[in-house]
């Protein structure tokens, strides 16, 4: 494959994640001047294809109802510049992920659109002076796989190694708080959809409460299944740490029939994801979450991508007879721009255990988020593809990705989860109280 040079690879090796310090003062004067505050290159590109970063989209549109969870989509107007499809793919191929190439080829009237890149992600000027100071302070230790030094900022704005990419996606900022009603649908080989859950989330991440001291935990989910029927009334409820040496997920889980909580240990890693029937793993839920125990995450550099970008159509405009399509999500539902992202490639360590033997990601300089993901089975054959459709919350200047989905390239099938257009959309909200995050307030929730 191959790669074209930019300003922000530093230290193109293959470091296997050692503990390392921030960057040098020097380097960190780079933010705000040739990178962004929280560490995009703040220029276009060559042929002016990606534009300069201006600071983002931090006006609602005129239609947007404050409080509302549905977000209008801002570039509505905008039309598409070309389609790529498997008869002109090969034009494109640098531009592709394996997993999109895939697609093509498996379906030949599968297409993306492309439209104007617009860089709309914004933050609040807090996230980029606490980013400041965390780009000379954040360290990963355990091998890359805990992170310290840092609270309420991007921790590695000028990364120099796939770990601290890594985090940058798994503590990326996306408010503080919100809560969401979806559905996760499967679509099988044959095209039936069905849901597969559905019910309320409620996410918070500590990490980015800057009113409270630094709790060492990246991030909270609480989720009450609403159906289908046959989950009605359960719970689930997973706490991730920023320190995996000393401190595990704990995750519990209710079960209505039982009436009490239980741990639930196994919600982790490639153990399959009942909220998605079992078509994905626990650690492909924003195609990765979770411990980086398994895997090997090396860096290798920095690409121009077609990836889904400000999909509010998708998200928050369409119903589901018209998105999802046999074999795939309508190509005119979805919105794809170029846009410069980071590549980590994850290999299996030695003596570990996963249903993937390779991953490959692909992650937003802006958003720090991964925005799409190849998964290769034991083989070596690519098993997976998975994409995130980011709609930044203009309302609130913060990024988000949530809704995903995964493509099984072997079955024929895939699934999108997170899909709120028909049941609300997302909200912005604040923190619970500690007493909700317990397994008796877990109990009280799911009972039915």
């Amino acid at each position: 494959m191959r790669f074209q040079k930019t300003l922000l690879i530093a230290a193109l090796t293959s470091v296997s994640g050692a503990a390392l310090a921030g960057v040098s003062a020097e380097e960190a004067k780079q933010l705000g001047t040739t990178l962004t505050a929280t560490g995009a290159e703040k220029a276009g590109n060559k042929d002016g294809s990606i534009p300069a970063y201006a600071g983002g989209l931090t006006k609602a549109p005129a239609e947007f109802k404050a409080g509302d969870g549905l977000r209008p989509d801002p570039f509505a107007a905008d039309k598409p510049l070309f389609a790529v499809d498997a008869k002109n793919m090969d034009k494109y191929a640098d531009k592709l992920t394996e997993g999109t190439k895939a697609l093509m080829k498996k379906n030949p009237d599968y297409r993306i659109d492309v439209y104007p890149t617009q860089r709309s992600v914004a933050y609040p000027k807090w996230v980029a002076d606490n980013t400041a100071k965390c780009a000379t302070s954040a360290k990963t230790t355990n091998g890359g796989r805990s992170m310290e030094g840092c609270h309420a900022g991007i921790p590695f704005p000028i990364p120099k190694t796939g770990y601290e990419v890594m985090w940058n996606h798994l503590v990326r900022f996306q408010g503080v708080a919100y809560n969401v009603k979806y559905r996760n649908w499967n679509i099988d080989a044959s095209g039936r959809p069905s849901v597969s859950t559905e019910g309320s989330i409620v996410q918070e991440y500590p990490y980015w409460d800057s009113g409270k001291a630094d709790s060492g935990v990246s991030y909270k989910q609480r989720i009450t299944y609403t159906g289908p029927a046959r989950r009605a009334g359960e719970a689930m409820m997973i706490i991730d740490p920023l320190d995996y040496a000393t401190s595990d997920r704990r995750a519990w889980q209710y079960l209505p029939g039982q009436r009490r909580v239980k741990i639930a240990p196994d919600f982790a890693f490639d153990t399959p994801n009942p909220g998605t029937g079992g078509t994905s793993t626990f650690d492909d839920v924003f195609l990765f979450l979770g411990s980086m125990d398994r895997f090997d995450f090396n860096l290798v550099g920095k690409k121009e991508m077609y990836v889904p970008y400000n999909t509010y159509r998708m998200a928050f405009a369409s119903n589901k007879d018209d998105l999802l399509k046999p074999k795939f999500i309508n190509p005119d539902q979805v919105r794809w721009e170029l846009h410069r992202v980071w590549v980590v490639e994850a290999k299996l360590r030695e003596g570990k255990r996963h249903i993937y033997s390779k991953r490959t990601f692909y992650i937003d300089e802006d958003s720090w988020t991964i925005l799409a993901s190849d998964q290769y089975d034991a083989r070596g054959q690519l098993f997976r593809a998975g994409f995130a459709y980011q709609t930044p919350s203009y309302e609130a200047s913060a990024p988000w990705a949530d809704m995903h989905g995964l493509y099984d390239l072997i079955a024929g099938s895939y699934s999108l989860s997170g899909y709120t257009a028909e049941t609300g959309g997302v909200r912005q909200g604040k923190p619970a109280s500690e007493r909700d995050w317990s397994p008796d307030a877990l109990a009280g929730a799911g009972i039915r």
